[in-house]
């Protein structure tokens, strides 16, 4: 007995000796990641590939890993940079390690698979930077499977499909840049108007995106999903350009750094934009853009960026055209009905974007904004079938201030436990617009008011809150969110004889859960789920005393993005979305159109390849099946929504002196109407463009449609009535895709 008993005790003893010596290795692994110049970089991805535990660095580049032990292989990565494997030695563990990362051209070699909710995101912007945006149009398209489509003169922001969803011009995407929102709520032409024009293609650093309604610092319109915009806080080098080509086409930009200290850097940026277009009528365009960027940091501390911009832009259109009058020679392919349409448009913002860094891992961030903006639209839709003498040409008009602020606390990593970690933000802001004089009117030749339909005043403001949490435990990632968001809605009706006012209310709760696993650092699982919202106009609102003021959207994703091969990203989602209600103000026409509840099911798939340095492929493809869930089988279709769409590209880089692209988007066939009794036509368009580089000269061509494609950029189904025309017609009246269209550009750097 007494031999038994000192045998299990030195057993015992044993096994504590064993577990306290492993605790004593076990530690975290702590320290900051730099370039070559010892600036920090921001969200590297950091890996151990023995544990399988991953972080990524903050913004001042200090990053802290759990679990982490002698002879661990660290994995360091970043676009921009080569990967760094750091083998793990006593003193990394006790004194910190300082890890400087060596500057290489983008390629996929260095992706992590991160355990991020928008870990596609970060891998999209391998194809920003491998092929830059090159015009306005283009910097939503580089959200795999978002497409646009312009259709008043280039002036008017672009309409937009995504995920089964005719967006109209942003009803059901979140849109902003550096965290301002671009989206105009109770908008004259439409609800959620983004217009993303006084963006300069050339400051854009990056683009995060997220599909489906998961993200509790996305609020309004985030149901489909959500874009913001990173701008470039500071420029490598100065920058003139000159473009020109087809249609009387000519573009201006310039890149100035005004600014370079050690904390401090500022840099100007201009754009001056002129076109005919292709159309019979000219088109008369110009958009003259100005942006002014400081951008101050004090390593550990704090950093602020100040930004101040402004655009303005003025154009006429040829509107869209019915098939019917090209059928009968009344007009060409690019002939107009009624080429009085057209418009002009302003906005001149000011952002404050601020982080005060309250430790190793606490961050404060505020950012505030001030935008005045001023729009006005001359459309006809319908011709004569409503006016057969002077024709239904409406006015829509408004005049905007919005301003807004935001500020949220960040925890970076709290140790739970051994190996567990614990992060959360917690956020508070209020938007407000101010909308004088929102006005539709029936007009004459851009000159006349026939009649005035609607004049008024609105007053909006959403006051929110959120809470995120993102709990890590092994391979696993749970991150669990809540929103609060508050909406009151004013409306004064200037057209009454007396004061008249009215206002509403309404709050509405927002839970979201995203569960990740990570098999390790080429592979990840997901299953997100959420509910978001998207407001309808105020003047709707106030009209139907309440009715519908938020409808929810009920959304969940399930899939992987796993990268086989250091060269190979895939990914695969199969996504549902349920809408209460697709209800929304169409200022087109001064109507309120319900379309009731929808279902959305859709499976996404993406490849992205690199096959050698120089070469690199993409492609996305994506199908959606919706219907609405109210109606009779035959009459269930959603008009416009897109069921087949892909896009993708090669692009070449550093072959001698030369770059260059070529990229297509497809979109398929689809129901214009809710019977499917009117069709719109898909197409198929490739673009193309090509740059030699000597010194710090660039010479390039730029060729969209390349193949000359006859496309019909955005489509309707639409009663109208020709002037010669004794009843009404409903057919499709569509908008024609650009032609062939070359342009040579030269650029400067110094």
């Amino acid at each position: 007995m007494y031999y038994s008993c000192k045998g299990a005790l030195r057993l015992l003893t044993g096994f504590f000796l064993v577990f306290f010596t492993q605790s004593i290795n076990v530690q975290n692994l702590k320290g900051v990641v730099t370039d070559e110049s010892l600036i920090p970089l921001e969200n590297v991805g950091i890996f151990n590939q023995t544990t399988g535990q991953h972080s990524h660095t903050n913004l001042s580049g200090l990053f802290s890993l759990p679990v982490t032990q002698v002879n661990d292989s660290i994995y360091f990565s970043n676009l921009g940079f080569k990967t760094f494997i750091l083998v793990v030695d006593e003193n990394h563990l006790t004194d910190g390690i300082n890890i400087p990362l060596q500057e290489s051209s983008i390629n996929l070699d260095q992706v992590v698979v991160l355990s991020k909710v928008d870990a596609m995101s970060r891998i999209v912007n391998v194809d920003v930077q491998r092929d830059p945006v090159k015009s306005s149009q283009e910097i939503l398209r580089k959200v795999p499977g978002l497409l646009i489509g312009q259709h008043a003169g280039g002036g008017k922001a672009e309409q937009i499909f995504l995920r089964g969803f005719d967006v109209d011009h942003g009803t059901d995407v979140a849109i902003s840049v550096d965290g301002m929102p671009v989206n105009m709520v109770s908008h004259a032409h439409g609800q959620g108007y983004a217009d993303l024009h006084f963006v300069i293609p050339e400051t854009i650093d990056n683009i995060n995106f997220g599909k489906g309604p998961y993200y509790a610092d996305k609020g309004n319109f985030n149901t489909a999903g959500f874009v913001d915009l990173r701008l470039k806080k500071n420029i490598d080098k100065s920058m003139v350009s000159y473009e020109t080509g087809q249609f009387n086409t000519n573009r201006f930009v310039g890149l100035f750094t005004i600014l370079e200290t050690g904390k401090s850097n500022a840099y100007i940026a201009s754009e001056l934009y002129l076109t005919d277009g292709p159309f019979e009528s000219p088109q008369n365009f110009n958009r003259i853009n100005l942006l002014g960027r400081y951008h101050y940091k004090d390593i550990g501390k704090e950093e602020l960026t100040l930004t101040a911009s402004h655009f303005q832009s003025k154009w006429d259109a040829s509107g869209q055209i019915p098939q019917r009058a090209i059928d009968q020679n009344i007009i060409g392919r690019f002939g107009a009905i009624d080429d009085t349409e057209g418009g002009q448009t302003s906005r001149t913002n000011v952002m404050v974007n601020h982080t005060a860094f309250l430790g190793s891992d606490q961050l404060l961030k505020t950012r505030a904004f001030i935008s005045k903006y001023d729009f006005e639209l001359f459309s006809n839709f319908t011709f004569f079938l409503e006016d057969p003498v002077n024709g239904d040409q409406i006015r829509q008009f408004e005049d905007r201030t919005v301003m807004g602020a935001e500020t949220v606390f960040e925890q970076i990593d709290i140790s739970v436990g051994t190996d567990d970690r614990l992060k959360y933000s917690g956020g508070f802001g209020f938007r407000n617009d101010n909308v004088d004089n929102i006005s539709l009117a029936h007009t004459l030749n851009r000159k006349t008011v026939l009649e005035q339909y609607a004049l008024g005043n609105v007053d909006e403001t959403n006051i929110y809150s959120f809470v995120d949490a993102e709990y890590i435990t092994g391979n696993w990632t749970f991150n669990p969110s809540v929103r609060l968001d508050y909406f009151k809605f004013d409306y004064e009706n200037l057209l009454s004889a007396t004061y008249d006012n009215k206002s509403e209310s309404k709050t509405i709760v927002s839970p979201k859960l995203n569960t990740l696993y990570t098999l390790n650092r080429n592979w990840q699982l997901f299953l997100k789920t959420g509910i978001g919202f998207h407001s309808n106009d105020a003047r709707v609102v106030t009209a139907n005393e309440g009715r519908d003021i938020l409808p929810k959207a009920y959304g969940v994703d399930v899939g992987t993005i796993v990268k086989p091969i250091d060269k190979l990203v895939l990914n695969a989602t199969l996504w549902a979305l349920y809408l209460d209600q697709e209800f929304v103000y169409v200022g087109d026409a001064g109507i309120v159109e319900p379309s009731g509840k929808t279902r959305r099911l859709g499976v996404e798939l993406g490849a992205r390849y690199q096959v050698w340095d120089w070469l690199y492929v993409y492609s996305d493809i994506n199908y959606t099946y919706g219907r609405s869930t109210e109606e009779n089988e035959e009459q269930d279709y959603i008009p416009l929504a897109p069921d087949f769409t892909a896009v993708g590209g090669i692009s070449v880089t550093e072959i001698g002196n030369f770059s260059g692209a070529l990229n297509y988007r497809y979109l398929g066939d689809r129901a214009a109407n809710e019977n499917n009794s009117i069709t719109a036509d898909g197409y198929f368009v490739t673009d193309f463009n090509i740059d030699y580089t000597y010194k710090n000269w660039t010479v390039g061509v730029i060729v969209e449609n390349l193949l000359d494609t006859k496309w019909n950029e955005t489509q309707f189904a639409t009663e109208s009535r020709l002037f010669n025309e004794t009843a009404s017609v409903e057919e499709i009246h569509f908008t024609p895709g650009t032609p062939f269209y070359f342009r040579g550009k030269i650029s400067v750097q110094f």
